[in-house]
């Protein structure tokens, strides 16, 4: 069994290989068969990240779900230990998702700033006013506030360190899509990724599709080559995000044969 290293190991390892050009070492098109497992979840969230979808006339940055680094590193504690300590280093930021299911997203902290650099240009052009809120919000909340979410005083606290807060601060924040209010408590924001939404519909779509898909085969399987092949009519994105989220939440498993990997439906 492979031994985990040690945090100073980890650290000088982070360190390595946050100076490697991703170009250089990550292949978008290696296959699934070739690229299902790794021993470290950095690597790992480096690799889906090359290779997220190109999704036409959808502007968001990369993420990967935490279901997918299930499927990819064996030892789950491992992933959501090293995903903690990438979190607090400010390498990552951890998204609850609106699916309706226990999903998080992790986006790397460059894309995420990236995004709302974004959303910032969109609400410029049309011509919002208090759009100061936007550098408010990226100086003083996101560097402070590492966690998936934020109670309502805390974050006017927060943002009162760049000026005045107003209710039509918060108001704009949750109108780009950089927060929504928790159902159960109003006084509580999820943060989000701007413009998600249609792909969180594809997602649940996709899973649906997939999963059927594969329960109308006989024994209720199939070789992974041809299936990652295959496109979703329901989803924008691709079999293999999808195949690594079914994998990692443990609605399907893969199955060692002499002719290659199987995909199949768990058992009820």
């Amino acid at each position: 069994m492979e031994a985990i290293p040690g945090p100073s190991t980890a650290r000088k390892r982070r360190r390595d290989e946050e100076n490697v050009p991703e170009s250089e070492d990550y292949d978008e098109a290696l296959s699934l068969e070739q690229s299902l497992t790794f021993s470290d979840t950095l690597v790992a969230l480096r690799i889906m990240r090359a290779q997220f979808p190109q999704i036409e006339k959808v502007s968001v940055q990369p993420f990967i779900l935490r279901s997918q680094l299930y499927s990819s590193v064996k030892d789950r504690t491992q992933v959501d230990r090293e995903l903690e300590s990438l979190r607090r280093d400010k390498v990552l930021r951890i998204f609850k998702l609106n699916t309706g299911q226990d999903d998080h997203a992790i986006m790397f902290m460059d894309d995420y700033l990236n995004q709302i650099e974004r959303v910032i240009k969109r609400m410029a052009a049309k011509k919002q006013d208090e759009l100061a809120v936007f550098e408010w919000f990226k100086t003083h909340v996101i560097t402070s506030k590492l966690e998936p979410s934020i109670e309502h005083q805390e974050l006017c606290s927060l943002l009162s360190f760049g000026g005045n807060v107003k209710d039509e601060h918060i108001s704009l924040l949750i109108n780009a899509g950089l927060l929504t209010r928790q159902l159960i408590d109003p006084n509580m924001y999820w943060f989000a990724i701007p413009n998600i939404g249609s792909l969180l519909k594809g997602l649940s779509q996709g899973r649906k599709e997939l999963l059927s898909f594969l329960n109308r085969r006989r024994y209720r399987e199939m070789m992974l080559a041809p299936l990652e092949k295959k496109r979703l009519r329901l989803s924008p994105l691709d079999m293999r995000f999808h195949l690594r989220d079914l994998i990692g939440s443990g609605h399907v498993k893969t199955v060692h044969t002499p002719t290659g990997l199987v995909v199949r439906v768990s058992k009820d």
